[in-house]
């Protein structure tokens, strides 16, 4: 049982090692928030919101999902008896969409939930494996020395799959030089909606590179353009921003619109849905794998966890927090060895907040009770 007293808005802006770039915008650092609730027992659970600064992924912000927990998920959840944290979405359902503000919450009772059952998260959803595999996501670089570079340094690390953002003008002429420098690479691209169907010519360009699968080429509602495309590429298509609901990942699949479906807590609202989607495409042979929304630690830490679940079938973008942050939130910060993250088996995330480094981050707080 939890009966909540205290959630906590801690509100940081951290730098990237480099910045970010895909189709939509230039990432330089990014301002996100820290969920803490704590429970009358005074233990704390700890999620992580993790919409950017503007709406380019979803309609949300930084600013709307801090208001959102503030002026409506709070005071929905505020001194209930909780037994369980899939309860968190019917005491939210009146609030609707705003899923990434819902995933830092709910994330925050899965935490405090595992912890006080004394269980690592990933076994508390249901997670079979005692590891995940990973892969990165490159951005889209200033030249091609410093993508091969890039590329290079990953596989000497280890890294088991390369995704490589991609729009237009940045596409075909990178992968023939990426493909004649790395033929036996597992290779992907992240369009995020750059193209439309009828850039279709251009697309079917994509099949000659032996792609593990192109993510997200067309607008996020377009699953009737999408169910033309993937009929006529050899290509398999990932969904990425189209997938917010299980209605949507039923329509997907209803439609042919892919062949795979990326799966993110923050874009469908946390692990209850997220859970209740992947088993959705496990009942109809469509493997998933878990996206990354430029994490940090809490959030990586789920992200780890999610993937443990049976039918993420590729390798996640979980990459080590050396990767992005000069320094993490948590301790000990995520490491990847030879492309695989080993699961935590404390409770809870099974990392710890580093204090210290929230404290060094944070730009204010905002203590509701």
């Amino acid at each position: 049982m939890i009966t909540l007293e205290r959630l906590i808005i801690h509100e940081l802006k951290m730098p990237l090692q480099s910045p970010f770039q895909n189709s939509k915008e230039i990432i330089h650092e990014k301002r996100f928030h820290i969920i803490e609730v704590i429970d009358k027992d005074g233990i704390s659970g700890f999620g992580e919101t993790v919409a950017f600064e503007s709406p380019w992924y979803t309609e949300e912000s930084t600013d709307t999902a801090a208001m959102v927990i503030e002026k409506h998920i709070w005071p929905a959840i505020r001194h209930k008896m909780i037994q369980h944290p899939s309860e968190f979405q019917t005491y939210t359902l009146h609030i609707r969409r705003h899923h990434m503000a819902k995933t830092g919450v709910e994330g925050a009772l899965w935490d405090l939930y595992a912890k006080k059952n004394e269980r690592p998260l990933y076994q508390v959803i249901g997670g079979t494996k005692s590891h995940i595999d990973v892969g990165v996501a490159l951005g889209i670089q200033p030249d091609t020395p410093t993508l091969l570079n890039k590329i290079d340094k990953a596989i000497k690390e280890g890294y088991k799959r390369i995704k490589l953002k991609v729009s237009k003008g940045n596409d075909l002429k990178i992968l023939e030089i990426v493909r004649q420098k790395f033929p036996n690479i597992d290779l992907m691209v992240d369009a995020n909606g750059a193209y439309r169907l009828k850039d279709l010519e251009h697309l079917k360009h994509f099949d000659q590179f032996q792609l593990m699968m192109i993510e997200q080429p067309l607008a996020s509602d377009d699953f009737v353009d999408h169910a033309i495309l993937q009929q006529k590429l050899t290509t398999p298509i990932c969904l990425d921003e189209s997938i917010h609901t299980l209605a949507d990942a039923r329509t997907a699949i209803a439609l042919g619109s892919c062949q795979i479906i990326s799966i993110k807590l923050g874009k469908v609202g946390g692990f209850t849905n997220a859970i209740t989607i992947h088993n959705e495409c496990e009942k109809n042979d469509i493997p998933v794998w878990c996206g990354g929304m430029l994490e940090a630690g809490v959030g990586r830490a789920q992200s780890i966890a999610l993937a443990t679940l049976p039918n993420f079938k590729f390798p996640a973008d979980t990459g080590a927090s050396q990767r992005y942050w000069k320094q993490d939130i948590i301790q000990p910060e995520v490491k990847v060895a030879n492309g695989v993250i080993p699961l935590p088996t404390s409770p809870g995330n099974g990392y710890e907040i580093n204090r210290e480094a929230l404290l060094q981050y944070r730009s204010f707080e905002k203590v509701l009770s």
